[in-house]
Order: C-alpha cells, then structure tokens, then sequence
C-alpha cells in the first residue's frame, strides 16, 4: 500500500529537480538536463512533459524556461508540503492505535 506513495514522492522529486534546474540554468535541453541531473534521457523528457502541462517550464528554441506558473507554485509550495506532513502524522496516528 505504501510502496505507491513511495512511488510518486520519487517521481516528485524527479520533477522538483528537473524544474530547479530549469530555473536555474534555463534555457536548458533534454541532453544538458540529463547530464546535469544524472538522470536518463527519457526520464528527463517525461518529466519535462508534466512540468509543461502544469505550465511550470514552457519549451524554446534553445531549451525550457520556466513557466508562468512557477511563481504561484513556489509560493504554495511550504503550505502544500505542510498539508502533506498533516496528512502523515494522522496516518502515524492511526498505525500507532492498531492492536498489534
């Protein structure tokens, strides 16, 4: 059950990382994206795709650039990751009041 929450915090993380990235040494390609993260080709590219379609990096000639959505997510961001840290100490809770 929890190996899928594993599963997504490691692809957001991919993401996070693609999109720091980008901000920092845009405009930036696939190719220079993978080197600079150690990550494959096609993983870049999948996470370039999503960070697009949260208009978080739009694609250039020369490479992504950050998208108009950054700033509005890098302000939600503490709040959002707060809601998530809520959401595992009820979890913890809850595990820690099963009979065992």
């Amino acid at each position: 059950m929890l190996e899928h929450i594993g599963n997504e915090l490691d692809l957001t993380e991919r993401h996070l990382l693609v999109l720091k990235k980008v901000i920092e040494e845009s405009p930036i390609g696939i190719l220079k994206l993978a080197d600079v993260t150690g990550m494959q080709n096609h993983k870049v590219r999948y996470s370039l795709r999503v960070l697009e379609q949260a208009n978080l990096i739009k694609p250039s000639a020369q490479g992504a650039v950050p998208g108009d959505a950054v700033s509005k997510f890098l302000q939600d961001f503490e709040q959002e990751l707060e809601k998530i840290k809520n959401k595992v100490s009820r979890i913890r809770e809850i595990e820690a009041s099963i009979p065992k």
